[in-house]
């Protein structure tokens, strides 16, 4: 622009920015000394402040072109500049505001900078050079410092971190040691705890040619710094009384851990390395610490969950006992019961039948045919509801079997058929019964153990079914194994009871009908004889129950 000519004879280059931070004029000496110009984002990118604390992650900050067009007042800066040849060059720059430009003025002050830079440098070189032994010296010194100070501070913090993430014992011990091997250079660490005759080792790291289970014992002074709660470090040839000695002097650093008053156990850290612990012993003494309030949470935590497993056992065997308990009072009144019951039955049926047999005698005598023939007819129905009666009664008194707990041999095709009997009330004229038995051994059972967990399922089932419908039995026998199913074309029963059934209480009928203690009672039974009870079913398509029984 011709109104800018104006700064063509400026020996400083001349770069003037519109408000809206485009380049309008630039002259010849800006475009000598930038030939690598492109645009001012590119001009502001290669620049900086020279002195620039670094506080803002935000890089245009630290470009003082940036600042130079959005300040609202003039402004100078001492600022550095890279070329795309990597060169820096020094600038003093200024901006100044007129009107809706900024004038951006840049003094190349680098050969000035540089000569003042390598006087200053000189100066210093020779003062560096005077004190260089004694100030490397000291400088190793602090870098030690520091570097130990930073290993401290950064293990003491992985340490604590592992112990407030974890509540088992093993885990924390492992990692701490495996943290301290790292740490002193050690080529075996472990944890040993604290017993009345000495130190059993549970936890260890590194060389694991020895076993847990052998207790060790220290040398009197080790022992007394031991209990004084002190850290024991010494170069020996012997890890532990009784022990092989070593080929060479190793370093045995040994951390007691105490609670309290109590001494819980001890650190031993093993390494070839000769050294001397001076800051490191601060660092054992706060792991040593934390340990030991972790161990005690650990432990604790240990106890709870151990008494609450013991809790939930003593309840389970408590539920069983009381289900065995029911059923055993149970199956005792029953045989109390059908032995009455059989008692007065059978003494009016001996009357009924011998009234029979004497009919049945008198019969020839009569001369009327028709009468003969009648009477005949009735003494005939009379001799089949007595013989009914007693197949009854005898029926009773097989499936109660109160004499014969001991295990038997048992036809389950025959147990069943006998269950079916006694129940033949509940499936009379509704209930088709569909018998699927197959070429089955006798096996050694309970068998009114068995009979009572038939009666239960087939009660289910029947009540399950509404109106008419099909109970089919299907009994098989493979690789050993007694295998009985029951399916009904009952209501089904919905998937998220289905893993409640087997549970004492639990009872999907409505209030004063189920106890809820059926199915649980015959899944008891069913585990005395070694096997399994399973059900599958489905709302609306019946359910089918699988009996699993040891054939041998």
């Amino acid at each position: 622009m011709k109104k800018f000519d104006f700064f063509r004879q400026f020996r400083d280059a001349v770069l003037i920015v519109n408000k809206k931070g485009d380049v309008v004029y630039r002259n010849h000496t800006f475009k000598r000394w930038f030939k690598d110009f492109v645009d001012i984002r590119k001009l502001s990118h290669n620049t900086s402040f020279d002195i620039c604390p670094l506080a803002s992650y935000n890089v245009e900050v630290y470009s003082p072109i940036y600042h130079a067009v959005i300040s609202k007042e003039n402004f100078f800066a001492c600022i550095s500049y890279q070329s795309n040849l990597n060169r820096i060059f020094y600038y003093d720059l200024t901006a100044i505001k007129k009107g809706n430009y900024t004038i951006i003025f840049f003094s190349d002050v680098s050969a000035q900078n540089k000569l003042n830079d390598i006087y200053k440098e000189n100066e210093k070189l020779k003062e560096k050079y005077r004190n260089l032994l004694d100030e490397n010296e000291d400088l190793q010194k602090i870098k030690q410092k520091a570097q130990s100070q930073a290993i401290r501070i950064a293990l003491i913090n992985k340490v604590s971190n592992i112990i407030r993430e974890s509540i088992d014992i093993s885990q924390i011990l492992q990692s701490t040691l495996k943290e301290l091997m790292i740490m002193f250079g050690a080529y075996k660490a472990y944890y040993a705890k604290a017993e009345k005759d000495g130190f059993t080792i549970q936890e260890i790291s590194g060389n694991k040619k020895h076993k847990h289970t052998k207790t060790i014992q220290f040398d009197e002074k080790t022992s007394k710094t031991i209990e004084a709660k002190e850290i024991s470090v010494s170069n020996c040839l012997i890890e532990y009384l009784g022990a092989q000695p070593f080929k060479q002097s190793v370093l045995r650093i040994i951390v007691p851990i105490h609670h309290m008053q109590n001494l819980m156990g001890v650190i031993v850290l093993l390494s070839y390395q000769k050294r001397e612990l001076n800051e490191e012993i601060e660092i054992l003494e706060a792991i040593s610490s934390q340990l030991s309030n972790a161990i005690t949470r650990a432990e604790l935590y240990q106890k709870n969950i151990q008494t609450v497993k013991e809790l939930q056992k003593a309840l389970k065997e408590l539920k069983e006992t009381q289900i065995q308990l029911i059923n055993s009072e149970k199956m005792a009144s029953l045989g109390q019961l059908v032995a009455g019951v059989a008692h007065e039955i059978n003494t009016p049926v001996a009357s009924i039948k011998s009234n029979n047999g004497i009919v049945a005698k008198l019969l020839p005598q009569v001369q009327d045919s028709d009468l003969k023939d009648m009477l005949t007819e009735i003494n005939n129905i009379d001799k089949e509801a007595v013989e009914r009666i007693s197949n009854i009664v005898t029926s009773l008194k097989k499936f109660v079997r109160l004499d014969e707990a001991e295990l038997q041999e048992a036809d389950i095709n025959k147990e069943l058929d006998l269950t079916l009997d006694l129940i033949r009330h509940e499936t009379k004229n509704r209930i088709e019964i569909i018998k699927n038995y197959g070429k089955i051994p006798a096996i050694r059972c309970f068998p009114n153990m068995l009979n009572q967990v038939f009666t239960n399922i087939l009660i289910n089932a029947c009540q399950a079914i509404e109106g008419k419908g099909t109970i089919k039995i299907t009994t098989e026998y493979k690789k050993n194994k007694l295998i009985i199913k029951i399916k009904d074309s009952g209501k089904g029963i919905p998937q998220n009871e289905l893993n409640k059934i087997f549970s004492a209480g639990y009872t999907t009928k409505g209030v004063g009908v189920g106890t809820g203690l059926g199915l649980a009672i015959c899944s008891k039974i069913i585990e005395k004889h070694k096997g399994e009870i399973t059900v599958n079913s489905e709302v609306g398509h019946g359910s089918e129950f699988v009996i699993t029984i040891c054939g041998e």
